[in-house]
């Protein structure tokens, strides 16, 4: 089911939430049995820290620690604990909350109900704690960001063999009826005949056709052109991954499904521009035909590229998109990818690094970060490591061997095929690997909220 407040006109009973700081004073002025209640369970408003208060009728409230400055600081939408614990029913937040923390809380709310269902037997639909939007939230705003984030984390979570080539693009076809966008498919080896030669290469192997999607929708306003990444299932190719490495290869197209997350935000919302939206979607087999370690490539922009490493196939789909992207002139350009694994050593699975060279884009995107509650760290396109991507055979080499920097080396490989200078590339995880307020174990989106709020200052919206 799709995410939802409840009716605001109905009744709703109270989630009072407490500051360690306010508890003492909070506690003196409710009842006496509240108080004993509260005493005698240990509450000492812990972030997260939930107790029902009875009633005559049941449960006639609750109360949630909010914690101290520091312990808020640690944890993003720990009041989202409530919203799958409380019982079913409304709530509403009564508490001293900040505008932001209310944003927050609202959103964390939303997010908490995802569950992925599709494999288990049929259920009736379980009642749901539902929150009363607070006072001056954006609800529109809210609601589109959670259904996107739910439409990102289905698609990370559905497992290959129900989410191939094919089955991403009846995704991306049904995103882009939902909101009345133009798409265009091009299939196997007409990628070849629309010269997308690399998306061809490396998805020529599998018996499910490589093939470029293609969303435009809008027709005023600045152009935005979104990339994403879509393997739908890496084996490495023949510089084989072990099994071990393979288990999560699901999610390799977790820059797809973020950017489609987004593309829902953005058409929800009706925002002033146009977008576009790229996807190179394969999978990268092993056959007769599959590419070769020391195969030399030519991409669609001309130049040619060293295979060095079968299991680098990412950056060659993303490049033959990124150059088709780049011939639209638009206003700014995005790329996401699941791409390396030096990203997630560099700065761990919560957090997504980005590149970009325009300070002003990363000043909006950390900007809009915060406003969101979806971090990101900006890491350099450093041009003093170019030399590392030049194999001298070709003009570019798609796995620098020496093993350092290799987020940088890719990042630096991605922009040698866009020469718009609004350019920001994420090579996000795509993967919560343990449950957390709001981000369930599984597929979930990583800098699509930032880069909503950041889009009307990065475009001039």
């Amino acid at each position: 089911m799709p995410p939802a407040f409840a009716d605001p006109a109905a009744p709703s009973r109270p989630l009072h939430v407490i500051p360690v700081a306010d508890l003492p004073g909070w506690r003196a002025a409710q009842p006496a049995e509240v108080a004993a209640w509260l005493q005698a369970t240990g509450f000492e408003a812990a972030l997260g820290d939930l107790r029902l208060i009875p009633g005559p009728g049941g449960v006639a409230a609750a109360v949630i620690g909010h914690g101290t400055e520091k312990t808020r600081a640690r944890s993003r939408f720990a009041l989202a604990r409530a919203a799958t614990a409380l019982p079913a029913g409304n709530w509403h937040l009564a508490g001293n909350l900040t505008a932001a923390e209310r944003d927050e809380a609202a959103l964390g709310w939303l997010l908490a109900h995802y569950n992925y269902t599709r494999y288990r037997p049929a259920k009736p639909p379980a009642p749901r704690a539902l929150l009363q939007a607070p006072e001056g939230c954006d609800t529109a705003r809210l609601l589109a960001m959670a259904a996107g984030e739910w439409l990102t984390r289905d698609l990370i979570n559905t497992p290959s063999s129900d989410m191939g080539p094919q089955e991403l693009e009846e995704a991306f076809l049904a995103l882009a009826a939902r909101h009345g966008a133009e798409t265009t498919v091009i299939r196997g080896d007409d990628l070849l005949a629309q010269n997308l030669p690399m998306i061809h290469a490396v998805g020529r192997a599998s018996t499910r056709a490589p093939r470029l999607l293609d969303l435009r929708w809008g027709h005023t306003g600045p152009l935005l052109t979104l990339v994403g990444k879509g393997v739908c299932f890496d084996t490495g190719g023949l510089d084989i991954k072990p099994s071990a490495g393979m288990l999560l290869m699901k999610k390799d197209m977790g820059g797809a499904a973020t950017v489609m997350g987004l593309a829902q935000m953005i058409m929800a919302l009706d925002l002033p521009l146009r977008l576009r939206v790229l996807v190179p979607a394969v999978e990268n087999a092993i056959s007769g035909n599959a590419m070769r370690p020391r195969d030399i490539l030519t991409s669609r922009k001309g130049l040619t590229v060293e295979v060095n490493n079968t299991d680098a196939e990412g950056r060659l789909i993303l490049a033959d998109a990124l150059a088709l992207a780049d011939e639209g002139a638009p206003a700014l350009v995005i790329s996401m990818a699941t791409l390396t694994g030096a990203a997630r050593v560099a700065v761990g699975p919560d957090l997504a690094p980005y590149f970009t060279d325009d300070a002003g884009l990363a000043r909006a995107l950390e900007a809009g970060a915060a406003e969101t509650c979806d971090p990101v760290w900006r890491l350099p396109f450093w041009d003093g490591y170019e030399s590392l991507i030049e194999p001298g055979i070709a003009d570019l080499d798609n796995a620098p061997s020496g093993g350092f920097a290799g987020a940088i080396t890719a990042a630096l490989f991605l922009r040698r095929f866009v020469e718009n200078p609004r350019y920001i590339h994420f090579d996000i995880y795509g993967h919560q690997p343990a449950d957390a307020p709001a981000r369930p174990k599984g597929g979930v989106g990583q800098g699509a909220r930032a880069l909503l709020a950041a889009l009307p200052q990065m475009l001039d919206l």
